[in-house]
C-alpha cells in the first residue's frame, strides 16, 4: 500500500531536520577542537569552510521547510518557500564554488572539488524538477525528488567535509613524528 503524500513529506522533513541536527552537533564539536585552530591558519581556509557549512545548512533547510509547508498550506505556499530556498541555495553554491576555485591553488581536498561540482549539478536538478513535473504551479508531489536530491546532496557534502577534516588530521600526524625514546614530538 502506497503512504498518503502528507506522511511521505513529514517523514522527509523528519530525516532532514535529523541530518541538520546531527550536522550542527558535529560542527560545534569541531569549532571546539584546537584541531580547527590550527587547521584555519589562514582566512581564506576559514572562508571556504564557512561558506562550505552554511551551504550544507541551506541544503538541508530545502527538505525541512518544503515539505513542513507543503503538508500544512496550499501548493501555492509550498512552491513560495521552495523558490525562496532555491534562490538562496543557488547563490550560496555560486558563492562556495567561486571560493573552492579560488582556494585550488592553496591544496583544497580533490574530494571537496569533485563533491563540490556534482553537488551543484544537484542543485541545478533540483530546482527545475518541479516544474518540469508539475507545470506553473506544481502539485505538492512534484516537490518530493527535488527533496529527495536535497537530501542526497547534503549527505555527501557532509561526508566530503568530514573526510577532509579526516584528511587533514592524518596529514598533520604524519609531519609530527614520535622519538620512541623520549615520547617527545619531533618536527
Amino acid at each position: 500500500m502506497l503512504m498518503p503524500l502528507n506522511e511521505l513529506l513529514l517523514g522527509i522533513a523528519g530525516v532532514g531536520a535529523t541530518l541538520i541536527g546531527t550536522f550542527i552537533v558535529g560542527v560545534f564539536f569541531y569549532i571546539d577542537t584546537d584541531l580547527h585552530r590550527m587547521l584555519m591558519a589562514t582566512d581564506a581556509a576559514d572562508r571556504y569552510l564557512r561558506s562550505g557549512v552554511r551551504w550544507v545548512f541551506l541544503v538541508y533547510a530545502l527538505p525541512v521547510l518544503v515539505p513542513l509547508t507543503l503538508a500544512a498550506l496550499d501548493p501555492i505556499w509550498g512552491a513560495a518557500t521552495f523558490i525562496v530556498l532555491s534562490a538562496i541555495l543557488v547563490m550560496a553554491t555560486v558563492d562556495t564554488g567561486r571560493r573552492i576555485v579560488k582556494s585550488g591553488r592553496m591544496g583544497v581536498s580533490r574530494s571537496l572539488a569533485v563533491n563540490q561540482w556534482v553537488s551543484t549539478v544537484g542543485v541545478l536538478a533540483l530546482v527545475v524538477l518541479p516544474w518540469v513535473i508539475g507545470g506553473w504551479l506544481p502539485p505538492a508531489s512534484a516537490f518530493v525528488p527535488s527533496t529527495i536530491i536535497a537530501i542526497a546532496i547534503g549527505f555527501t557534502s557532509t561526508a566530503a567535509l568530514i573526510m577532509t577534516q579526516f584528511d587533514a588530521t592524518a596529514a598533520m600526524a604524519d609531519s609530527v613524528q614520535v622519538d620512541p625514546e623520549s615520547d617527545a614530538p619531533q618536527h
